[in-house]
């Protein structure tokens, strides 16, 4: 008996197996045939371009010099044409695939002939080949890359769902989900909401104070109230100056081998600063490129410039000090490039650029911007003197930030003692460089002489324009400009949203990703020109749409039909920041220390790490923690040691700030549970946390409902608090005196007096779990 219930139970498996089998196979093809429809009119931005840009244009693209049988693919004239090594040829005959070379060879089965050849690894689908073919026969007709053609505000779209929009960008949204047969979420509930929009404007959760008068909040516009606030709080902007510390490659050291002190911090201040005071973008862009090129500049345009000194700075002796100068006016060109036009103009810095149509002249016409400054040094001996002294902690051109500076113009900078207080930033030499093409990148193989310009496939630097950074300047904020305005917005949505219009916010060139809502984001940066570059304006207009406001709770159906979460069907979750992660942790807790600005500060960190990193004769070769209110600052202030970077923020995904970045990694590591269980940070403000808890005069499951209150920014449930009064009382069994001491034995900060170390010790332990819960570390 017992046989043939297991011969049934077998067969009942692999008929379970197949039919599982069979109905995935039957999906794949219902996908496969959903997905495999040929466009009525084919657009070579979208559909053609990325094919030929993939598996073309690296033979067959911008660089002459690596171009092969004379055929070039990204210009249509070019690709009209017969081909150099065949007259008779030509590469495409718009309307007759036939008759074209491309066409041939993409079909060909001979491994001589065929395209992309066999040695690339490199293949075409049978979609994409059909896509090639039905564009030829329409005409092949060409488009300029969707990037470099200036946006035009178009209509606020129509939409079926008139009651979800709260602002244009709704429409837009829910436009392209309906096109598609989707449908947005339910709004999230206003607990999750309120903590969401509290981290997305300030960076920290929202304390019970405002969890109780939001909640109680009956009015319509209570969570526009609630918006007004938030962008009004100090706090503001220490969240936005996060991610233009990435932006702006900000340390603390200079990096390279000796990786010393610099004191670049009074320059964080000023972003602060900026960001509060809601500089408009443009401002905020004209004074770090060029406030030092202002008429009578004051001290806080100057200051601004640190931005383009931010970047790694040698100390080493007997160097070739010509070397590494143009590898800091390369870095300044390759910022520009990622940060403000979203393109990868350091791929131009050798050669042509392969996809993109930047030659390696342009590249370096828009490096003599920034090739005039007057930063070499006068003597570069095996051994400077100076070096790791306070004379070093910034490098010429410098500025000096006085007492009186602080007490006026540069009220905002932080500065904490009388002693001399130096900062590096941009100045001019008095005659003009030359410049010419590095051939092959080297910085000594001189090319042909070039001059300040810009890209022409961007925009054609205007004669009017004076030939320095103010004129770049200009440039950059013209109304012609088809990327300053496009970047920067899209750059914003993804901080926000967690994925960009374009997701590769770095690169809007030929193999960067394509907007998803091109509408969009066109209607975003034309609105942003219009009003001033307001950047609270824009980021009001994001958290206040109902795109912004969707719950993250997602059924299967909806996961399936919009995995990546392309068209907003939901708001993406995803771990909080690092920097946010360290800031929740002390907020919460109590510890935290929120004055604004000042010098970077060394919390707790694994011994050793420094130590081991270093080649000796650093500054900074030991790590030595500090104490008092300094270990309990936001994560902004963290210390960045360029060779050593924090290494729970890098866990967390952290920028190492070598160099430009615009965007962060999202990963879900072992690591990050091992952080959170074992950080000093953690346990110390557990510990802190259930001592003050533990002195209220209030019963045992009201303390775990305010500690959940206050850490997850909902009420428990009933089912969650009992779980972890169980755990309490688990632990309440499980602690001596002599564990509970050992547990408690964390962190600097002095104990509650008159507390009971086992009880404190068990409720530690609750907290700890609540700080380790998914929900916790990620955004609601």
């Amino acid at each position: 008996m017992t046989n043939q219930l297991l011969k049934r139970s077998h067969f009942l498996l692999i008929g379970t197996i197949l039919w599982l089998l069979g109905w995935m196979q039957s999906c794949e093809r219902d996908s496969s045939s959903r997905s495999e429809k040929i466009p009525n009119v084919i657009s070579y931005n979208f559909h053609i371009r990325p094919i030929l840009s993939d598996n073309c244009f690296a033979c067959h693209g911008p660089d002459a010099n690596k171009r092969e049988a004379g055929l070039r693919l990204d210009l249509a004239d070019a690709a009209y044409s017969a081909l150099a090594e065949n007259s008779g040829k030509y590469g495409i005959v718009p309307g007759n695939p036939r008759e074209s070379e491309v066409w041939h060879r993409i079909v060909s089965s001979d491994e001589s002939e065929v395209m992309p050849p066999p040695s690339s690894h490199l293949t075409l689908t049978a979609h994409q080949k059909k896509l090639i073919e039905a564009w030829i026969k329409q005409g092949a007709k060409y488009e300029k890359h969707w990037a470099f053609i200036p946006p035009q505000k178009p209509e606020i779209p129509n939409v079926k769902n008139k009651d979800w929009p709260k602002n244009p960008i709704d429409f837009f949204v829910l436009s392209k989900q309906e096109s598609l047969g989707l449908l947005p979420n339910a709004e999230a509930d206003r607990e999750r909401l309120l903590r969401r929009v509290s981290f997305e404007l300030t960076g920290l959760p929202p304390d019970l104070a405002r969890m109780d008068a939001f909640l109680s909040d009956k009015r319509e516009d209570a969570y526009e109230h609630l918006v007004e606030e938030l962008l009004n709080s100090p706090a503001y902007g220490e969240r936005m100056a996060l991610l233009w510390m990435d932006v702006a490659r900000y340390a603390d050291s200079y990096g390279y081998q000796l990786d010393n002190l610099r004191t670049q911090w009074p320059w964080r201040d000023w972003v602060i600063h900026a960001f509060n005071q809601n500089l408009p973008y443009d401002t905020f862009i004209r004074w770090q490129l060029a406030g030092d090129l202002l008429p009578n500049p004051t001290k806080e345009q100057l200051l601004a410039t640190g931005f383009n000194r931010n970047h790694k700075i040698t100390e080493e002796g007997a160097i070739d000090e010509e070397e590494y100068r143009v590898t800091y006016v390369a870095d300044r060109t390759n910022t520009l490039g990622k940060a403000l036009l979203g393109i990868t103009l350091e791929c131009a810095a050798c050669h042509d650029h392969k996809y993109d149509p930047i030659s390696q002249k342009e590249y370096y016409e828009l490096f003599t911007f920034f090739n005039n400054i007057d930063e070499r040094r006068t003597t570069t001996t095996p051994i400077d003197p100076l070096v790791g002294t306070p004379a070093s902690y910034a490098k010429k051109p410098l500025m000096e930030i006085t007492d009186e500076d602080v007490r006026s113009v540069l009220s905002f900078v932080n500065k904490q003692d009388t002693a001399k207080l130096i900062v590096s930033v941009m100045g001019e030499l008095d005659t003009l460089r030359k410049n010419h093409i590095r051939e092959r990148g080297i910085f000594d193989a001189f090319g042909e002489e070039v001059f300040a310009a810009t890209p022409e496939a961007i925009l054609s630097f205007p004669s009017s324009n004076p030939p320095n950074r103010l004129g770049l300047v200009d440039w950059l904020f013209d109304p012609q400009n088809p990327l300053t305005a496009r970047v920067f917005v899209n750059l914003i949505w993804k901080d926000v949203f967690g994925r960009g219009i374009v997701n590769t916010p770095g690169d809007f060139g030929m193999q960067g990703d394509l907007p998803t809502h091109p509408e969009l984001l066109d209607w975003l940066a034309r609105d942003f020109m219009e009003n001033g570059w307001d950047i609270k304006r824009l980021m009001r207009q994001l958290v206040t749409s109902a795109t912004f406001r969707q719950s993250v709770v997602a059924d299967p159906r909806r996961m399936e039909s919009d995995p990546d979460n392309t068209y907003y069907t939901r708001f993406s979750r995803q771990h909080l920041k690092a920097e946010f992660i360290r800031d929740m942790v002390l907020a919460s807790s109590g510890l935290l220390v929120p004055k604004l600005g000042g010098p970077s500060v060394k919390p707790y960190q694994p011994p050793g790490l420094w130590e081991g990193a270093t080649a000796g004769g650093s500054t900074l070769s030991e790590y030595k923690q500090d104490s008092g209110a300094a270990l309990y600052r936001r994560g902004l202030y963290t210390f960045v040691k360029r060779t050593v970077p924090p290494p729970s923020m890098l866990i967390f995904d952290a920028s190492n700030r070598d160099q430009c970045e615009v965007e962060r990694g999202n990963t879900n590591t072992p690591l990050q549970a091992l952080v959170m269980m074992n950080d000093p940070t953690v346990l110390e403000a557990s510990r802190v946390f259930a001592s003050r808890l533990g002195n209220e005069p209030i019963s045992l499951a009201e303390k775990i409902e305010k500690a959940f209150r206050v850490i997850v920014c909902r009420q428990p449930k009933e089912k969650e608090k009992a779980l972890l009064v169980d755990y309490y009382q688990s632990r309440l069994n499980a602690l001596d005196q002599t564990k509970a001491e050992a547990l408690l034995d964390v962190g600097e900060y002095p104990m509650e007096v008159n507390s009971d170390p086992i009880a404190t010790a068990a409720l530690m332990q609750v907290i700890t779990t609540l700080y380790n819960l998914e929900e916790t570390i990620n955004r609601s």
